[in-house]
């Protein structure tokens, strides 16, 4: 594709995007370019990060674009975004060229608006903090609450891309051997600085396809989300539950650290989820984990109290905590959405913690970065639940590598330890 093309599918990708507000924009992608096969690796990359640094600035751009009198469409977005990162508006109206597959000439009026832009920073002193720092205005305090004096790097640190982590399944292999696979398919991989089993690629590279993914060895997730897995301790022949396992992630490292042996279930309220683990099972070669549906009026979890080694809570959440990896959540989060799942995550935490033996632990996770999902929940849950206690997170760490934090809890963001933002809490029954 010439540079002008890939404006052009860049300007068509935005615009899929805002046409499906309520579905992810990397499955918009994933639609976008399976339709377009013609597009090679290397342009698809071009243009999907052309797409994604529009949308990780987005309240930005729209800002600058309102400003000038533009409109704020898909074609102005990309046009002030790269006048923002340095273009000039000459450069620009070559790129918006008007020739085959490029995007169509600027016109006389929209180049008036966007000389407006032209030498000027992203960042303006005028703006309001929330768009300064690309975050719904009602989000703010929250983080602030969170935060502090650090929000501004730690959201900084949000815009990065975020990179490509997979876990080893050591079922299938080592980490090197992981590596080795990779190098043999073009892709260079580097241990994870924390999380055993990881490997970090820099950039989207399309694994799925490769052998290592294919035999099960490797599995794409985060380190944030593979060291929840080692809080949770799962060793072989204990009974694990993953209580909001989706699709499987987690449920798969925990069999993994089981070596295959004792007995992991797998609860979803979707059935649709719960089949879409079938196959990543079958894959990694798991044999020791059991599907079951929460329904409404549903008995296995009062028939099965108390009878649990570990359970785990990965909970519904808000998914600030993954803004960096997917931007465009931003956009579509609501105050609505918080007040709808705080006691929703209070609900799933205190019917999972009846599943916990005496003795036993309960690990609660979230990625999210808001307090009032994580600690003021754990610290809610515990009130109402004086046979649990907390066991500070120097007591549940399990690796080698020095505990990343002095806190009670897990807490993980892009800026202090290059994962995605992850919170986790590991709770023990009075034995």
């Amino acid at each position: 594709m010439t540079p002008a093309a890939r404006l052009a599918a860049a300007i068509e990708l935005l615009a899929a995007v805002e046409s499906a507000p309520r579905k992810p924009a990397d499955a918009v992608a994933n639609d976008f370019f399976r339709a377009r096969r013609y597009i090679g690796s290397g342009d698809r990359r071009a243009v999907s990060e052309r797409g994604w640094a529009v949308l990780r600035t987005r309240r930005r751009l729209a800002w600058w674009l309102e400003r000038v009198g533009a409109p704020v469409t898909p074609r102005m977005l990309v046009a002030a975004s790269l006048l923002l990162d340095g273009w000039s508006l000459s450069g620009l109206a070559q790129g918006f060229s008007g020739g085959q597959f490029g995007p169509t000439h600027l016109s006389g009026a929209e180049s008036t608006m966007l000389r407006g832009l032209e030498g000027q920073a992203s960042v303006h002193a005028d703006m309001p903090e929330a768009v300064r720092l690309d975050v719904p205005g009602w989000v703010l305090p929250h983080l602030q609450a969170r935060f502090g004096g650090a929000l501004e790097a730690e959201m900084a640190a949000m815009e990065g891309n975020a990179p490509l982590d997979l876990r080893v399944n050591l079922l299938k292999g080592t980490r090197e051997e992981a590596r080795a696979a990779l190098a043999a398919e073009g892709i260079a991989a580097e241990p994870t600085p924390l999380s055993p089993w990881g490997l970090r690629i820099a950039g989207r590279r399309p694994v799925t396809s490769g052998r290592a993914f294919q035999s099960g060895l490797v599995e794409i997730q985060d380190e944030g989300s593979q060291l929840v897995c080692t809080l949770v301790d799962a060793r072989p022949q204990m009974r694990v539950v993953d209580w909001c396992a989706g699709a499987g992630g987690k449920t798969l490292a925990l069999a993994m650290t089981m070596a295959n042996q004792g007995h992991v279930v797998a609860c979803d309220v979707s059935s649709p989820r719960l089949e879409g683990a079938v196959r990543r099972l079958r894959r990694a070669g798991v044999h020791n984990v059991e599907r079951h549906l929460i329904e409404p009026g549903d008995k296995w979890a009062k028939r099965r109290e108390g009878s649990f080694d570990r359970v785990l809570v990965d909970a519904p959440c808000t998914g600030t905590g993954t803004w960096r990896r997917n931007p465009d959540a931003r956009g579509r989060l609501t105050e609505t959405d918080l007040a709808e799942l705080v006691p929703k995550q209070a609900a799933i935490l205190g019917a999972a913690s009846r599943l916990v033996r005496k003795g036993g632990r309960l690990v609660y996770a979230t990625c999210s970065l808001l307090i009032e999902e994580n600690e003021a929940q754990v610290r809610g849950f515990l009130a109402a639940h004086p046979d649990f206690t907390v066991v500070p997170l120097a007591s549940a760490w399990t690796l080698d590598v020095p505990c990343p934090g002095d806190g009670p809890f897990l807490s993980l963001t892009p800026r202090g330890h290059g994962t995605d933002g992850f919170f986790g809490a590991v709770l023990e029954r009075a034995a």
